[in-house]
């Protein structure tokens, strides 16, 4: 069988090890330190369902963990309210979690536009998830979160 390797720019990789450095911390318990120490050490330029991640954009990488970190609960009540009616963080999907957070630090950060963030924090999802049925669920709730962060952001300046 030929597959052929994709390869990934730098700050889409950088997205990608985030999401799974998010997910890594939820479940383990382990500290932002440890994590990002493990990430450079063992997983960056690995390949991943025929896609190459190789070398990633390390100050985005540790800007959106800090920045995730940091502002968890902001983020998580940004989620929350972009979210439908009984369908709080707590119950959604770790993966979804781990990109909604991710994606949200980035927008804080105010570096890239945030149409930019939704459209790869997209592509970011659809590695993620078995099928694309998710996909229409993260551009909503990316959108929201957007508006919101962005006022947010806005104010604080």
């Amino acid at each position: 069988m030929n597959t052929q390797i994709k390869k990934v720019n730098q700050k889409s990789a950088a997205r990608f090890y985030s999401v799974q450095a998010l997910f890594q911390m939820e479940h383990s318990g382990l500290s932002i330190e440890v994590v990002i120490s493990e990430f450079e050490e063992h997983r960056i330029g690995a390949v991943y369902n025929n896609t190459e991640f190789g070398m990633c954009n390390i100050s985005l990488f540790k800007d959106i963990l800090n920045l995730a970190v940091l502002e968890q609960t902001m983020i998580d009540k940004a989620t929350d309210r972009a979210l439908a009616a009984n369908w709080p963080i707590d119950r959604i999907d770790p993966t979804l979690r781990a990109i909604f957070r991710a994606a949200g630090a980035e927008m804080l950060l105010g570096k890239t536009p945030p149409k930019v963030t939704i459209v790869e924090f997209i592509d970011v999802a659809n590695a993620f998830l078995s099928d694309n049925k998710g996909l229409p669920l993260v551009n909503a709730v990316l959108d929201k979160m957007s508006r919101e962060l962005s006022n947010l952001k806005t104010a604080s300046c």
